[in-house]
């Protein structure tokens, strides 16, 4: 027969189980398109380029606006509530992490791959 101080850290060890694999699975944000993103009730990224070389950004800095081209060719704008990213400008491709809502999509996170500065700089050996 078990101790009740063995059942006790049975029963922990098992609810901390649960709960790590729980938080796992919500942490995780599918990549898809602008059409999936419509009808996605959490937060999902969508990959894309600029669609446009207008990015906006408001007066005090804190948000950009700019337009979004999934890979399936759907433009959406998107709306971003932070600080432009740098590079930005020349990104050959954007994660907007967020919802869509209102004919927008809400990014709460970009990430955003430019240019390598290192690119054709491999001198022969």
């Amino acid at each position: 027969m078990m101790k009740v101080r063995h059942r006790i850290g049975l029963l922990i060890i098992i609810a901390f189980v649960a709960y790590s694999f729980i938080a796992f699975q919500t942490s995780l944000t599918p990549y898809v398109s602008f059409a999936q993103a419509k009808s996605s009730t959490g937060a999902v990224q969508v990959r894309g380029v600029l669609a446009t070389e207008k990015i906006t950004v408001t007066e005090n800095g804190k948000t950009v606006t700019f337009l979004l081209r999934d890979e399936t060719g759907e433009e959406v704008p998107v709306i971003y509530q932070g600080t432009k990213p740098e590079g930005l400008d020349q990104a050959t491709s954007i994660v907007a992490v967020g919802k869509y809502q209102n004919g927008q999509f809400v990014a709460e996170k970009l990430l955003i791959k430019c240019p390598s500065k290192y690119q054709g700089s491999v001198k022969p050996s």
